[in-house]
């Protein structure tokens, strides 16, 4: 059986085995954008570096979800054809 290696933002270390428990932990914070975060409130950011950010993460966030919804709509097993005019 498996178990979680971690539980919210708590790390199991293993058999005394701290540096992998920081790199799993470091893992975590990174998918969870903790570091992102961090290193923009660490220096001033210019109010248009700032709405050149946000607007970049935007876009990016639309371009994945489309991309999302055509992999899906492409992946689907439930059609008749699966792939149209290709014989």
């Amino acid at each position: 059986m498996k178990h979680a290696y971690f539980v919210a933002r708590t790390v199991l270390v293993r058999n005394g085995n701290v540096d992998e428990a920081v790199s799993l932990l470091n893992r975590v914070l990174g998918r969870e954008g903790i570091f992102d975060q961090w290193r923009h409130t660490r220096y001033f950011e210019k109010p248009c570096q700032t709405r050149r950010r946000v607007n970049y993460m935007r876009c990016k966030s639309i371009y994945n979800e489309d991309m999302d919804r055509k992999i899906k709509f492409v992946m689907r097993k439930n059609r008749v054809e699966p792939f149209v005019g290709c014989y």
